[in-house]
Parts: C-alpha cells; structure tokens; sequence
C-alpha cells in the first residue's frame, strides 16, 4: 500500500522515539557504551600516563601496523587490544624491567581506527567511532536520527576479507514500525551506513478536479495518473474522464501529449500509466 507524506513523517518521528526508547534501555540494563571496550587501531591518538612517573607520560599515534613507542620499552604492539588491555599490557611490560606496581591510565583523544561512515538523510553526517559493540540504531542516534526526506532502506555496505564490497538493505518500516530486532544488526569498523535521501518533486494537475495544482510527492514513489487525480481530490462533476490529457517536457524542452481515457482504466481495460516528475495532467471539462 502506498503511504501519503503524512504517514512518512509519522514513521520518522516513530523512528526518532524508537530510538530514545532503545538508547534509554540500553542505559538502564547497564550496558552504557564505555570506551575501555574500544579496539585499539592504526592512527589513534593515545594519551598515556604512568602514576607519580611524569618523564614517562607521552601522547603517542598508534603507526599503521598497530604499534607505539614508549620510552624504556620502545616498540610495543596494540593492535587488537582494549583501552584497559593496553594499560594492563604496559603496566607489565614496566613492572618486569624498572618500576614496582606502576599505575598506567590511557585516555583516547582520537579515535581513527574503529569508525564508521553515515551519510545521507540524518541530521549530522559523517564519521563516528565505535564504542564497543554499536548497532545500527545507535549509530544513527549519534548521527542526529534521520531527516523527513529519507527514503525507506537504510543501506550498510561492508568490505569484505577480499577486498570485495557487500550491501546489506534494511527496510525502514521493518526495522522501526514492525520492530524486527534481527534488521538492528551490529556495525564493523569501516562500515558505510547510507540513508538514501527520497527528494520531493512535483506532478500537477489542472482542469477538473476538486483540488487542481502541485502534488508534492517523493521522487520514489511518483504516482500513476489515476493516483494523481485522486490526489487531486478526484475528478469533479464537470470532467471528461475520456478527454484526460498528459503532458510531458523532454530534456531538450520539447512537449508531448497523449491522450487517456481514464473510465476504460477504471475498468480495467488499459493499464495506469506511470508519471515522472513535472509531468501535467489535465482534465478538460465536459461538453455535456
């Protein structure tokens, strides 16, 4: 069933309120997003301190292949390894060579490695970090939820061990009005997460209908001719509905015409014909 702008907005704003809904149990079982889950990676910046050893404390960019240099210890290996990993990894490595019972604190000041990109219809597009284990929904929360111009999927494309790309649809509807919790998947580092943007365009009709002009519609679900005149209002008492003419301009501006009788579509006989944006559709009047 085709949904009017109406209906769109409402799953929207459903959408918005599911989120903070989701994002509050979240907060109330415990499970707060906490950054010593995050996964160190290449390029991030670390802020490391050792308690009570300031000529030791240093802000060193994790380099390409997952390491950093400390003094005394020189190169040590993050990769794959926890914010309090690396701080028990560090402590360690001090302990067994110069210091006793060393307290070792790491805070992130940029997180590069464990990223994902969103894009299109949400309020502030762009890179976010993944804190731990990040859903979908989550993310799209951070991102300032979506905007009334999106479209019905939202897209996940994933890079694959290949070097292959794959993309993941998810309905909109499905996910946020039906609550499917199985579309509410887990994002990976790298992740692209595209909510296409549906724009709105125009058809018009004219002539005799109850309420002739623009129809604001989306550009993904443009209606046929006979949705359009119901849009319209339907036809008025006056109307021809076997003189019903469309007009469209092509890309070099020339007009085309053609001619519809609407009451054999009605029965049935001759199939609705599909609009595309700008077209025109008028409904001369009667002359009997």
């Amino acid at each position: 069933m085709k949904k009017t702008m109406f209906e769109r907005s409402a799953i929207i704003s459903f959408f918005s309120v599911l989120l903070i809904l989701f994002l509050f149990s979240n907060y109330a079982s415990g499970q707060v997003l906490d950054s010593s889950d995050y996964i160190i990676g290449p390029k991030d910046l670390l802020e490391i301190k050792v308690f009570g050893q300031d000529e030791l404390d240093t802000t060193v960019r994790v380099s390409e292949d997952g390491k950093i240099t400390m003094s005394l210890l020189g190169e040590v290996d993050v990769q794959g390894l926890t914010k309090s990993g690396v701080e028990r990894k560090l402590a360690q490595l001090f302990e067994e060579k110069y210091l006793h019972n060393p307290q070792v604190t790491i805070f992130i000041k940029e997180y590069q490695s464990n990223r994902v990109s969103v894009l299109g219809a949400v309020s502030n597009p762009g890179y976010y970090e993944l804190l731990g284990r990040q859903t979908i929904l989550q993310v799209i929360s951070q991102a300032g939820g979506m905007t009334e111009d999106a479209g019905e999927e939202i897209i996940v494309i994933r890079q694959q061990g290949d070097g292959s790309n794959t993309a993941l649809k998810i309905s909109i509807e499905d996910l946020a009005v039906k609550g499917d919790v199985e579309l509410n998947i887990f994002l990976e580092p790298g992740d692209i997460v595209n909510i296409p943007i549906d724009k709105t365009v125009h058809v018009y009709v004219f002539g005799q209908v109850r309420n002739p002009g623009a129809l604001d519609v989306k550009r993904s679900k443009i209606p046929t001719l006979l949705q359009a005149i119901a849009q319209a209002g339907g036809f008025s008492e006056r109307a021809s509905k076997s003189g019903v003419v469309r007009k469209r301009k092509s890309d070099d501006d020339k007009e085309t015409q053609i001619k519809v009788n609407v009451k054999s579509i009605i029965k049935g006989k001759k199939k609705d014909i599909q609009l595309l944006e700008n077209d025109v559709v008028y409904v001369p009047e009667s002359i009997f």
